[in-house]
């Protein structure tokens, strides 16, 4: 058997990983720097601070508690987004939370870097509310989510 052979008969019976793998490394942006909401608040503050946008930050709500408020989204919807709970309302919570934060702190002179890396974050959490959790997700396990129409049932929905 070749390698071109066996690698294709991995990734044929192993198709249903990648599923997880995404969710889980596009969670843990979300978890850890959730965490650093709390643990680096006053660096953070700093940071809001320097932004081209800060009036419109603190036109907005107070930067402290926005900070908060964005971390105690990220860490939870983080968690669920990884083990796959809630998948489409956890990445509905971390796209609406991740958006604001994306146009007050990296749309900016400087900031190309982070700012693509959000964008490709934002389109990543698109992705789940379009299609779900996708395989070994707890979603599934319960039946939470329901699949698209299938138009050869006869228009029922399937649970998955």
């Amino acid at each position: 058997m070749t390698s071109i052979t066996q690698l294709k008969r991995f990734l044929k019976t192993n198709s249903s990983f990648p599923d997880l793998i995404f969710r889980v490394c596009l969670s843990l942006i979300f978890i850890v720097g959730g965490l650093g909401h709390f643990v680096e608040h006053r660096q953070m503050l700093e940071r809001m601070a320097e932004s081209p946008w800060a009036s419109t930050i603190n036109s907005i709500g107070d930067p402290s508690a926005l900070l908060w408020i964005s971390g105690a989204v990220f860490v939870p919807a983080g968690v669920a987004l990884a083990v796959g709970f809630m998948t489409r309302l956890s990445s509905v919570a971390l796209f609406v939370t991740l958006a604001p934060i994306t146009i007050t702190m990296h749309l900016a002179p400087g900031h190309a870097g982070p700012l693509f890396k959000n964008i490709a974050i934002l389109g990543a959490l698109v992705h789940f509310v379009f299609n779900g959790s996708g395989a070994f997700a707890i979603d599934r396990a319960f039946a939470l989510t329901v699949e698209p129409t299938d138009r050869s049932s006869g228009g029922r929905a399937r649970a998955s």
